[in-house]
């Protein structure tokens, strides 16, 4: 080997192992995709009921909906729906086993936020399983000695 080619060689290896050696974590400020809707707040209960059977005793609702991502992508959507929702006092009872306390506040879409109750906040994967299902995964939180529930869900 001329001392040329090992020159090339010991180059090559270093520019290869510093290439492969890289970070893949994600770059910062990265985020989740882009909640985009119409920006309407809703009050009607059918279109959670028929999503969320455990809503069909809610006392009111308000929440917004949309699809995450960019709509000039082509492709199935995945739609997402941020609520807050009075519950007759027996449903809270019932959900709300197995729940703890935790103080991270609910990342609803930026029209509900004015609307979200005082926290804490109780949370639980018992309680996020209530509302999860029919092709709609669900974080729950319960304000803590309140009726309400504050939902953000993601569907197909």
């Amino acid at each position: 080997m001329t001392p040329t080619t090992r020159r090339l060689t010991a180059a090559a290896l270093v520019l290869l192992t510093t290439t492969a050696c890289g970070s893949t974590q994600p770059q910062k400020g990265t985020t989740m995709p882009t909640k985009s809707g119409t920006g309407e707040l809703r009050t009607d209960l059918e279109p959670l009921t028929k999503r969320f059977p455990l809503l069909t005793k809610a006392e009111t609702a308000e929440w917004m909906s949309g699809t995450l991502g960019d709509d000039r992508v082509p492709g199935p959507s995945t739609y997402w729906i941020d609520a807050i929702v009075t519950l007759p006092g027996a449903v809270v009872a019932e959900i709300s086993e197995g729940t703890r306390e935790d103080t991270t506040t609910p990342a609803v879409v930026e029209g509900l936020q004015d609307h979200l109750p005082e926290g804490p906040f109780l949370t639980g994967e018992s309680l996020d399983e209530a509302f999860s299902g029919q092709g709609w995964s669900a974080t729950a939180y319960l304000a803590k000695n309140t009726n309400t529930v504050v939902l953000v869900t993601m569907g197909q």
